[in-house]
């Protein structure tokens, strides 16, 4: 289950009842730490970043031997997270482990409540982790993106390894908007050491951004109102607003 994108305090009550009825928690410690109140009592496996493979594994081992067991993820299991590693290992096994993916809150949602309304039109999510997926692919989904107007949702954009990877993803999104197209930035969305910061595409400063920061960039409509980003849907073109 995903438990949000800060704290205890923003797990949905699915995922809650489910970390309360385990008998095992697995999950990134970093994690585990945000959720230390609901974890007495049970028996608490952590591990480090880059061991996801390891950490489904235990967990499906431990399901099929009869414990209750709760994987934790940050924001949403389903959305760059785990429930699609668990589903692809089990289906490697044949696992006969019973799952449940329990939805969790997106950093994209939770840095949108943030900057304002910058999702309330189509929108793409594309990581700058290029890890898993080869540097040139994750161009190619920029440039579509961008050519298609989509407001751009980036996630993992930046880490000690990939400094160079937002300018240049800005760099593409920019041959397509207009230099004063809104960018909207929230580092550590709901946790403590929350900063958010919107400036124009010009002006945006990447070196502001780290691994904890989501960055949206707005679409062609965007604008920004009283410290607010928004991005209309479209009622003024069928209705009076005033």
């Amino acid at each position: 289950m995903g438990i949000g994108p800060g704290s205890a305090d923003y797990l949905t009550p699915a995922a809650r009842a489910a970390i309360l009825a385990s008998e095992v928690v697995l999950g990134y410690r970093t994690y585990l730490h945000l959720i230390e109140p609901l974890l007495a009592g049970k028996q608490v496996i952590s591990s480090s970043m880059m061991q996801e493979v390891e950490r489904v594994q235990t967990a499906l081992q431990l399901a099929e031997q009869g414990a209750e067991v709760a994987l934790v993820s940050g924001g949403d299991p389903g959305i760059y997270a785990m429930a699609g590693l668990v589903y692809e290992i089990a289906a490697e096994r044949d696992s006969p482990a019973d799952i449940a993916i329990v939805a969790g809150v997106a950093a994209l949602n939770s840095c949108a409540e943030r900057l304002g309304a910058p999702l309330m039109h189509d929108f793409a999510a594309i990581s700058l982790s290029d890890l898993l997926t080869p540097w040139a692919v994750i161009e190619r989904r920029l440039e579509a993106a961008a050519v298609a107007d989509f407001v751009i949702v980036l996630y993992n954009p930046k880490s000690k390894k990939r400094a160079h990877h937002l300018p240049r993803a800005l760099e593409i999104i920019g041959s397509h908007r207009n230099p004063e197209t809104p960018v909207g930035m929230v580092t550590a969305a709901t946790r403590d050491g929350e900063r958010t910061l919107i400036a124009p595409l010009r002006e945006f400063d990447p070196a502001l951004v780290d691994m904890q920061t989501t960055v949206i960039v707005g679409n062609s409509h965007t604008f920004v109102w009283r410290g607010k980003m928004i991005t209309p849907r479209g009622y003024r073109t069928k209705y009076r607003l005033d």
